[in-house]
């Protein structure tokens, strides 16, 4: 294969704070796939990913453990790095920042910009996120809370280094707009432009005294460096970066080719990155792709809610490459992604079991009733046989034009473009109509031959994305997945091979009745965790995010002003969003023998589809309105938290669509 040079990959390095959801956990499978298709092409790849350590809030989890940062770091870290194997990441190194070495490098890093002037001494008093680790101003805030993570803020004053972050911002708007791949997607670029930079850049607080858990600033060790300055310099330490002479590796992989993150640290890796890298005369990466998140439902994981989904139950459930199918194929380029049990379950059976599962099962077992396994190119063709090579030997390219611009989920559709062309090959040719035929048994062989031989470039294709299947099947054929080189010539299965006499089914059909039970389970032990863990570390069940919320207290009412509300059960019947607002959700709501039609504002809290077969409180005798044009003729009751998520109110017990709430 043609050495296409050297390839350097890495993911944000995952904090330490807890174990990684299914969310997590995707931007190592998306960087993995990333890292083996290049390895694929030719390219000498290096694919670093790890975890982020320090900082204050991981201090206070380990107070509140009882035991040391390193104790819960070392576990945490253990926890991560074990997922990251059981999805088969294909990592050259796990970086992680408690490393002596990465440490070491952290100190002379600090130091250098402090004497050539780019870091000084100062005081900070401002508004403080921990578990973001950043400082905000009050105009900077959204609704009196922090931008990024919607929390709440606390008063900080302190004394701190500083980075002088407007001196290279000028240098940074101009490299933006010369290299317009750097930041990826644009939307991402046009973010950080319009929101940060143009506006002006505030110098960046860079080092810390409130909490020790860090790594300390050699010549003044009250200070810890700032996680952030910290974190981000890993993508340089880990492959032996040194401010006193770096390492051959550092020369042959640096700049990096792709720092792969999500979409709500963009800013950290384009602005405060590439102005590190200015300030120490190191080139910038060539590209950020910030992507987008995996949600549960379309809303925030939660284990007190029992909704957290982790990549070791989906392996345990559905099995490697199918937890590695779900996670690459749904997540859309630069939208969020959703993942629920139930789309998980649908997509196993019907891509996995049924377009290629199916196939590879129907091929091989033809070849053993027909020609007793052996495959055998007869030269009997026809005109179908045409367009199947052409979907087949395009293929390649086509998933190497898609993986230019990392449209990965892209890339997995061309591959099943693929198997499903070889599908509606089998219902075209009718290889058991042919098999009747004895003068036609060199065209059924031909017609195998070609299913064979197809599905192995299409196996070889497949298997950076799944690569254990994409091995089992050619193991099946009894043959070798081909180089990239070769996938685009068809006709290279040795004729006269025999594929297995005993074909195994890689993805056999899924029962939900079966499966739910199972999810049941899960959710439960995560509830069960979630309130022991809250029992032992404050003497209580009550969960973090059902904190206590007190309200200014309305006007007193009568029991007869109560008797004029009407409250019932109703039965959400059909559900779709409002065209003219963001929050409406226009709902079909069955109540008796009665369907009221009602608008509320919980559009961002939950999707159209999901309301539809919920059980909800309702106001029925509320006097009809139009809300954005629309007739709403009651209310659906909610909840509220502090951060201003909704909650429907549903009955605890199931009851009948009418009944009457009191």
């Amino acid at each position: 294969m043609t050495n296409k040079g050297n390839y350097y990959i890495t993911t944000a390095i995952a904090y330490a704070s807890g174990k990684p959801h299914i969310g997590n956990t995707y931007e190592a499978v998306l960087a993995d796939a990333i890292a083996r298709y290049k390895r694929a092409e030719g390219y000498n790849v290096f694919f670093q990913t790890g975890t982020d350590e320090h900082g204050q809030k991981i201090q206070e989890k380990a107070e509140a453990a009882g035991i040391t940062p390193k104790e819960y770091v070392d576990d945490v870290a253990g926890q991560i790095k074990d997922i990251w194997d059981q999805v088969h990441t294909s990592y050259d190194k796990f970086i992680r920042t408690t490393d002596a070495d990465h440490e070491a490098c952290v100190k002379k890093i600090f130091k250098k910009l402090y004497d050539k002037g780019d870091i000084y001494l100062g005081a900070y008093e401002g508004l403080y996120c921990t578990p973001c680790e950043s400082f905000w101003t009050e105009s900077q805030l959204i609704d009196g809370k922090c931008p990024d993570c919607g929390r709440e803020v606390k008063p900080a004053k302190e004394d701190a280094y500083f980075f002088k972050m407007s001196k290279y911002a000028d240098r940074l708007i101009d490299y933006i707009n010369e290299h317009p791949e750097f930041i990826q997607p644009v939307s991402r670029k046009n973010e950080m432009m319009n929101n940060f930079l143009l506006p002006g850049l505030q110098d960046l607080c860079v080092s810390r005294t409130s909490f020790s858990w860090g790594i300390p600033v050699d010549f003044d060790p009250k200070h810890v460096v700032y996680v952030w300055l910290d974190a981000l310099t890993n993508y340089i330490t880990g492959i032996g970066y040194d401010p006193d002479g770096s390492t051959d590796q550092f020369n042959q992989f640096w700049p990096a080719d792709l720092h792969l993150i999500g979409k709500d640290i963009v800013r950290f890796h384009t602005i405060y990155w590439p102005i590190f890298l200015m300030a120490l005369d190191l080139p910038l990466p060539k590209q950020v792709f910030g992507h987008p998140w995996l949600l549960q439902g379309g809303e925030k994981m939660s284990k007190s809610k029992g909704n957290v989904i982790y990549a070791d139950d989906l392996i345990r459930l559905f099995g490697l490459d199918a937890t590695r199918y779900f996670v690459l194929h749904e997540m859309p380029y630069e939208n969020d992604g959703i993942i629920t049990w139930d789309l998980v379950i649908e997509r196993f059976n019907s891509d996995l079991a049924n377009v290629l599962g199916n196939l590879v099962n129907r091929t091989i077992s033809m070849s053993n009733k027909y020609f007793d396994g052996v495959v055998r190119a007869t030269g009997a063709t026809e005109a179908v046989d045409d367009d199947l090579k052409a979907v087949v030997t395009s293929t390649i390219a086509k998933t190497q034009e898609k993986m230019k611009s990392l449209r990965v989920a892209d890339c997995i559709s061309e591959v099943f473009a693929l198997f499903r062309r070889c599908n509606k090959y089998i219902d075209e040719t009718e290889p058991w109509v042919l098999a009747k035929d004895e003068a036609k048994h060199d065209r059924l062989a031909e017609v195998l031959y070609n299913l064979v031989e197809s599905i192995t470039i299409g196996a070889s294709v497949l298997h950076p994305f799944l690569p254990e299947t994409a091995e089992k099947i050619a193991e099946q054929l009894n043959t070798t997945l081909r180089d990239f080189e070769d996938c685009d010539k068809f006709g290279l299965y040795e004729s006269g091979k025999k594929v297995t006499d005993n074909p195994q089914i890689l993805f056999a059909r899924l029962d939900a009745k079966e499966i739910m039970p199972k999810i049941a389970e899960i959710q439960a032990a995560q509830k069960a965790e979630y309130e022991a863990e809250q029992a032992r570390l404050n003497g209580t069940a009550a969960a973090e995010d059902e904190e206590v919320i007190d309200i200014e207290a309305k006007e007193e009412i009568t029991f007869d002003d109560f008797m004029k509300m009407q409250f019932q059960v109703g039965e959400i019947i059909a559900c779709e969003a409002v065209e003219k607002s963001k929050k409406l959700l226009c709902s079909q709501v069955k109540i008796g023998s009665q369907v009221k039609q009602i608008v509320s504002g919980i559009r961002k809290d939950y999707s159209p589809e999901e309301m539809v077969g919920k059980k909800v409180m309702v106001l029925v005798n509320l006097k009809p309105a139009k809300l954005a044009g629309v007739l709403s003729e009651g209310m659906l009751l909610c909840a509220e938290d502090a951060e201003g998520n909704l909650s429907l109110m549903t009955p605890e017990k199931d009851m009948p669509a009418g009944a009457e709430i009191a």
